[in-house]
């Protein structure tokens, strides 16, 4: 695996989706279903945090082979459910790109509350639940970043332009 793959999102939430694992797509891919035009560099979903997701969505870790982004170089954790059972967030590096896992993007936000709410999408032929578009402007005013506030702009101009044609 190089050291930066380029992003293929497509195959990472396939493999995700083969595995069967629950999730709801966020982060700037989702923004994209919206109609944003920012780019992105990763795949950014909430998981489910039941004892039997966590093992398909370990199953569909090990098949990206997915490590951490986030420790030293030469330490490889392994990503198991057992290792998601005892974590909130997690940055990954896979054989298709980067992946952002979160359990809680936002407090009082988990994959439950964004499923119920999430619209269905494709994304280069693969059928996913993808958070809404308030459910996105409330983890961007969350996280309060430079990025995350220009996106908030463009996602608030998406959200009038929506309402003016309803």
């Amino acid at each position: 695996m190089s050291e930066h793959p380029d992003l293929e999102a497509g195959l990472i939430l396939k493999t995700l989706l083969d595995a069967k694992a629950d999730f709801v797509l966020i982060g700037g891919l989702a923004a994209q279903v919206h109609g944003s035009p920012s780019l992105t560099r990763d795949v950014d979903v909430c998981f489910g945090l039941d004892r039997e997701n966590l093992d398909r969505l370990a199953v569909a870790l090990d098949a990206l082979a997915a490590i951490r982004r986030d420790l030293p170089g030469s330490v490889h954790a392994p990503i198991d459910a057992r290792a998601l059972r005892a974590g909130e967030v997690f940055t990954l590096r896979t054989r298709y790109g980067d992946l952002d896992l979160l359990a809680h993007p936002e407090p009082g936000m988990d994959y439950e509350a964004l499923a119920d709410r999430s619209i269905g999408a494709e994304i280069l032929g693969v059928p996913i639940r993808v958070a809404s578009l308030a459910d996105l402007m409330a983890m961007k005013r969350a996280a309060n970043r430079p990025k995350d506030r220009i996106e908030l702009e463009i996602l608030g101009a998406l959200r009038e332009e929506l309402d003016r044609r309803e």
